[in-house]
């Protein structure tokens, strides 16, 4: 077959992360073939639509390794089963707003660029270690990964991260989700101890990154996704080499040399994505007076109410400040007055005094325009999160569904 293999990865987030990082490093230097690395707790199903979608040349499991043959039931994509550009060296896992699944090709170039930039950026030393809470098998986790081997050391791979347990593995860096930061908080966690904190796969509520900086972390934010190697601007700063823009449309723009090669066996994506060699996001936003991005929210996440545009990111953030909230999630319901009204799902602190909708909307009118105020509101013990540790704002609608 034309082309460089490519194997996937079915293995143990933690048991096999030993196994995925030889194999990341023989992908990265081209003595082995490319990588595409799975979940194994995916339900069975996942993973075989995953497959058929990539077609990998061959799944490694814990067992070994098996050519990979696709099963009948269902037509493979066409052009699927062809090799892998030589320059590739990983596939991610990944699916838009839609869910469809999608294959996103990263150069080792690429790759080792976005390492090189992130540890000079965050001033690592030599032999410094890397906690990694994060499944592997999304950019983010592999991105810490790919940083220990350019940097010299092994990191420390975690099922889950133990906040009373943090100081244990000695380690200087952990990239997490904001989810994870704030239960860090919440159980006195020795935050100082490292010499910085990732925050990124979704927006970090002000007040969360103020109450962790006061316990003495240095928390940096990133912003990223599987198509730029993951987190490519830190407090709004881009990396090295990386660029950023915003178009007319209000969607953000990356280019660099951490972009994305190409969606697996999806040209039609890839053409859809890439503009000029600039990756246009899902995002918007725009660059403020002192050239650091600011990101309002998804494009395909604003809701629509009464003909006003809101970003759910922004109320969100917003409600998260608010006195006797943990956890703050917003997304849009159909409304037959106003054509989607906003919803905010709360946590909060006391579930026996949750804070009441009245005072929730005079905070973001404070702060937002009147029609981003929330006019509905639904109270939960926890936020349901996606894998990569995003509000699932799909689930919520479930919720309210149901």
């Amino acid at each position: 077959m034309a082309g460089r293999p490519l194997h996937a990865l079915l293995l143990p987030p933690a048991a096999g992360a030993g196994r995925l990082l030889d194999a990341l490093a023989a992908a990265l230097d081209g003595t082995g073939p490319a990588i595409l690395p799975l979940d194994s707790r995916l339900p069975p199903a996942r993973v075989t639509d995953l497959l058929r979608a990539f077609s990998p040349t061959a799944v490694e499991t814990p067992e070994g390794a098996k050519r990979y043959r696709p099963g009948t039931a269902v037509a493979a994509p066409a052009g699927s089963g062809a090799g892998l550009p030589d320059e590739v060296a990983v596939v991610i896992a990944t699916s838009g707003s839609t869910g469809e699944p999608k294959g996103v090709q990263l150069s080792a170039t690429a790759l080792v660029h976005s390492a090189r930039a992130s540890l000079s950026r965050l001033g690592a030393r030599p032999g410094e270690r890397w906690l990694c809470p994060l499944p592997t098998s999304h950019v983010a986790g592999l991105g810490v990964l790919v940083r220990s081997l350019v940097g010299g050391t092994t990191p420390v791979a975690t099922d889950r991260l133990d906040p009373m347990e943090l100081g244990a593995p000695g380690c200087a860096f952990v990239s997490v989700v904001p989810t994870q930061l704030c239960r860090m908080l919440d159980a006195g966690a020795g935050l100082a101890a490292f010499r910085a904190i990732l925050a990124g796969g979704a927006a970090v509520p002000a007040s969360l990154l103020a109450q962790a900086r006061a316990a003495g972390a240095r928390v940096v934010t990133t912003y990223g996704m599987s198509e730029t190697c993951g987190g490519c601007v830190y407090d709004g700063v881009p990396l090295d080499g990386v660029q950023v823009r915003t178009g007319a449309d209000g969607q953000i723009r990356i280019g660099g040399p951490v972009v994305f090669s190409g969606y697996r066996n999806r040209p039609d994506l890839t053409a859809a994505a890439l503009e000029d060699g600039w990756f246009v996001t899902s995002d918007v936003g725009r660059l403020g007076v002192d050239g650091r991005l600011i990101v309002r929210g998804r494009a395909d996440e604003m809701i629509n109410t009464g003909g006003e545009k809101v970003a759910p990111a922004e109320v969100a953030a917003v409600l998260a400040s608010c006195p006797g909230v943990r956890e703050a999630a917003v997304f849009g319901e159909p409304d037959p007055q106003w054509g989607e009204r906003v919803t905010a799902a709360i946590v909060p602190i006391n579930p026996a005094a949750p804070p009441q909708l009245a005072q929730l909307r005079a905070a973001v009118r404070e702060r937002l325009p009147s029609y981003a105020a929330p006019k509905a509101l639904i109270l939960l013990p926890e936020l349901p999160l996606l894998p990569s540790g995003k509000p699932d704002l799909a689930a919520l609608r479930t919720l309210r569904e149901s």
